[in-house]
């Protein structure tokens, strides 16, 4: 059974998210120390090879995938843009705290979307078709390793739905410029809408130490 590796990378930082405010579709670039973080990591940890990238819209993740496989043909996948946030967009949550629709966007549940914005449940959808897109662009082009230069929501989204084994949702969050590596094959894509979740990504260089600044 032949299978694609995918490793599913989120954007590294804009000034927003310093901030701690909420964007989805707010299209922000990196901001300086996004760059130099990202910078450092390529320095200390061996990203895997990719093929191709396939990406959100969004500059954050472009500026992402331009950095970390500058070698590397880009498709652009409107799918994996980050949930919508409609009103919510750009501030924090200090600022929404008393707002009634906050509050019941807080409850969660999937189909419990913020006013002027995208339900969970759309999300979902969203990342299936992203999925299905990318699967069928590899089988197609012959690719067996590609990366995913999205947002934090859609990875913990494609791994909460589609990922085995289950894993607690505390475990699906990945820092900035990293991500999880899977393993896809048509088979059990097309038995099961799921893929296998092998580890976290990127992996240390030889020599490089965890705990070194």
């Amino acid at each position: 059974m032949k299978g694609y590796r995918l490793q599913l990378i989120r954007h590294e930082m804009t000034q927003a998210n310093l901030d701690g405010r909420y964007i989805g579709t707010t299209d922000l670039p990196l901001c300086s120390e996004g760059v130099q973080e990202l910078y450092g990591k390529i320095e200390k940890y061996d990203y895997p090879y990719a093929q191709r990238v396939f990406c959100s819209p969004l500059k954050r993740c472009t500026q992402t995938a331009a950095m970390l496989y500058p070698n590397a043909p880009v498709t652009i996948i409107d799918e994996l843009k980050e949930m919508d946030f409609g009103k919510f967009e750009n501030k924090k949550a200090e600022e929404l705290i008393n707002d009634p629709d906050y509050k019941k966007f807080m409850q969660g549940g999937i189909d419990n979307p913020p006013p002027e914005g995208e339900s969970m449940q759309s999300v979902v959808e969203r990342c299936y078709t992203a999925l299905a897109r990318i699967l069928s662009a590899m089988m197609n082009e012959g690719l067996t390793s590609c990366a995913v230069v999205t947002h934090g929501g859609i990875i913990m989204n494609m791994l909460s739905c589609f990922g085995m084994p289950k894993l607690d949702p505390s475990q699906l969050s990945c820092d900035f410029g990293e991500g999880f590596e899977i393993l896809i094959s048509a088979a059990m894509w097309q038995r099961s809408n799921c893929f296998e979740i092998l580890g976290r990504v990127p992996f240390l260089k030889d020599g490089e130490n965890e705990d070194d600044d």
